[in-house]
C-alpha cells in the first residue's frame, strides 16, 4: 500500500458501487467512494423506487372503484393531489438516501460528494476541490441516463429523469416507447387521472419478453383506456398556445399533448470521466467492455451495472458488486448468473417472467409443452372490472423440466420471485403438479394446469 492511498476507489454511489464498497470495506479493504449527486443512484433517487411509489398511488383508484363491489360507500367522491404524492415520495427518497449514506459510513467507506475522473489507471481527482488519490483497485460504477433522439423540438420533451418532479399532473400526456419504463409510467399517468396515449415504432411492446404476455398487457392497456399507436413514432415537437406541444407522427398526422414524455432508451454514463486516460476499452455504445468477472481490459479496473450494459436491473448490480468485493478482498471466487434472472414490470396489470419465452426455445429448436390459463380473479368476480390473470408454462418436451413462467396479473412482481428459486434449482412440471395449490389465490393456477396447448414444435413435433 506505500505507492496507494486506498485499496479500492468507486465511481458512482448506485446500488452497484454502495454494495462492492461496503462489502470490500466489511472484508477489511481501504474504501472511498465518489458521488457527484444524491447517494442511491438511479434506483433510490429517480428510478425504481419512486417509481413504484407512484405506481403504488395509481392503483388506489381501482381499489377506491372496486370496493362498491364488497360493500363498500364512500361518502364523498376521493380527491387525489399530485403535489401532495410528489412531496410525499420526494420526503421517502431523501430518507432512503440518507439511510445509504448512514451504511456506507458504518461500513467505514469514505464518502465524497463530487465527480471523481480517472487521470492514470491508478489515480482519481477529485473535481470538487482537485484532490487526487491513488487507489489499488477502481471500480466504474456510474451507470447510465435517459436518451431523447435528436428530432426537431426534443427540448420540449422530458425524460423519465423529469416526470418524477412534474409541477403538476398533466391532463393530456404522449408517452414514446414500449419498453419496461414506457408501460410503467403510461399506466400509473393513467390511473392517476391523465389522458395516455402511448406511441412506439414497433408492431408490439416490451421486446424479448413472451409473444403471449405482449399480446395481454397490450388488450388489457387497451380496455382501460390507454390509446395505443403502435408502427409509428414522433417526427418533430413544436410549441403550441398554453404551454401546450404540438405533436407530428412520422406517419403524417399530428396531435397536441401537455407533456411528451421519451422513454426509448437509456445510455451508459461513460463520457468524460477519464476513461480512455485510463486505457479502458468500450463497446460501440460506449458501456464499459467487461468479462464474466466484472474486469475491463485494466487488470485492476472494474466496471458493475449499468454501465456495463448486460443485464440493466438494479439487483443485478449488487449482486456483480458484491461478488467482485468477494473476489478482491474476501479470499471467496464468484460470479453472478445472468442467464437465468427474473423481472417484473410495474404496469397494471403487473408482469412477471423468468427463464425461456416460447419462442426462445423454438429458435433454438427444443420441443416444448406449453400451458396456459386466463381466468378472473376472485377478487373481480365481485367488481365491475374485466380484468384478467394470465400464466404461462414452457416446458421441455424430453426432460419435463420448466423452462419459463410467464405470468400477468395482480402481485405478479412478488409471485415470480418464488417462481424463480423453483426455476434456478431445475424444477420439472412434475414438481409443480405434486405441490399442493394454496387455496383460493391466482398463484394456485401454476401448480394446477394440466392441459397442453396443441401448438406444432420444431419439426412438426407435438
Amino acid at each position: 500500500m506505500s505507492d496507494f492511498d486506498l485499496d479500492l476507489f468507486v465511481l458512482g454511489a448506485g446500488s452497484g458501487g454502495v454494495r462492492a464498497a461496503r462489502i470490500a470495506a466489511g472484508h477489511g479493504a481501504k474504501v472511498a467512494i465518489a458521488e457527484e449527486f444524491r447517494t442511491g443512484g438511479t434506483c433510490v433517487i429517480r428510478g425504481c423506487v419512486p417509481k413504484k411509489i407512484m405506481v403504488l398511488a395509481s392503483r388506489f383508484h381501482d381499489a377506491f372503484d372496486d370496493a362498491a363491489g364488497y360493500g363498500w360507500t364512500l361518502s364523498t367522491k376521493p380527491q387525489f393531489s399530485w403535489p401532495a404524492l410528489i412531496a410525499a415520495k420526494d420526503k421517502e427518497i431523501g430518507r432512503l438516501s440518507a439511510l445509504y449514506r448512514q451504511n456506507l459510513e458504518r461500513s467505514g467507506v469514505t464518502q465524497y460528494q463530487s465527480r471523481a475522473v480517472l487521470e492514470d489507471a491508478h489515480t482519481v481527482k477529485l473535481l470538487a476541490d482537485g484532490k487526487t488519490l491513488r487507489a489499488k483497485n477502481i471500480l466504474i460504477a456510474t451507470g447510465g441516463h435517459p436518451v431523447i433522439p435528436h428530432i426537431p423540438g426534443a427540448e420540449l420533451a422530458i425524460s423519465s429523469n423529469e416526470a418524477f418532479d412534474l409541477k403538476e399532473l398533466p391532463k393530456r400526456i404522449l408517452i414514446v416507447g414500449g419498453g419496461y419504463i414506457a408501460l410503467e409510467f403510461a399506466c400509473l399517468f393513467h390511473r392517476l387521472g391523465s389522458e395516455v396515449t402511448l406511441i412506439h415504432r414497433g408492431e408490439k411492446i416490451l421486446r424479448g419478453f413472451d409473444e403471449d404476455l405482449r399480446d395481454e398487457l397490450m388488450l388489457a392497456m387497451a380496455g382501460e383506456g390507454i390509446t395505443l399507436k403502435m408502427n409509428n413514432t414522433v417526427a418533430k415537437i413544436e410549441e403550441a398556445p398554453k404551454g401546450c406541444r404540438k405533436v407530428h407522427y412520422i406517419s403524417g398526422d399530428d396531435d397536441e399533448f401537455d407533456v411528451v414524455f421519451f422513454a426509448t432508451g437509456r445510455a451508459p454514463n461513460t463520457s468524460g470521466i477519464g476513461l480512455d486516460n485510463a486505457g479502458v476499452t468500450l463497446k460501440e455504445n460506449g458501456a464499459v467492455k467487461v468479462d464474466d468477472k466484472s474486469c475491463t481490459n485494466v487488470g485492476h479496473i472494474f466496471a458493475v451495472g449499468d454501465v456495463t450494459d448486460r443485464v440493466n436491473l438494479t439487483p443485478v448490480a449488487i449482486r456483480e458488486g458484491h461478488a467482485l468485493a468477494d473476489t478482491l478482498f474476501g479470499n471467496n471466487a464468484w460470479t453472478p448468473d445472468h442467464s437465468l434472472v427474473a423481472t417484473a414490470v410495474f404496469s397494471t396489470p403487473e408482469l412477471g417472467a423468468i427463464g425461456m419465452t416460447e419462442q426462445d426455445a423454438r429458435e433454438k429448436l427444443i420441443p416444448v409443452d406449453i400451458y396456459r390459463a386466463k381466468f378472473r380473479s376472485l377478487k373481480h368476480t365481485m367488481t365491475r372490472r374485466q380484468e384478467r390473470t394470465f400464466m404461462k408454462l414452457v416446458v421441455e418436451s424430453k426432460t419435463d423440466k420448466v423452462l419459463g413462467v410467464h405470468i400477468m396479473g395482480e402481485d405478479a412482481g412478488e409471485i415470480i420471485q418464488l417462481a424463480a428459486v423453483a426455476i434456478g434449482m431445475g424444477a420439472t412440471k412434475k414438481d409443480f403438479d405434486r405441490t399442493v395449490a394454496v387455496h383460493p389465490t391466482a398463484a394456485e393456477e401454476l401448480v394446477t394446469m394440466r392441459e397442453k396447448v396443441n401448438v406444432p414444435n420444431p419439426g412438426g413435433a407435438i
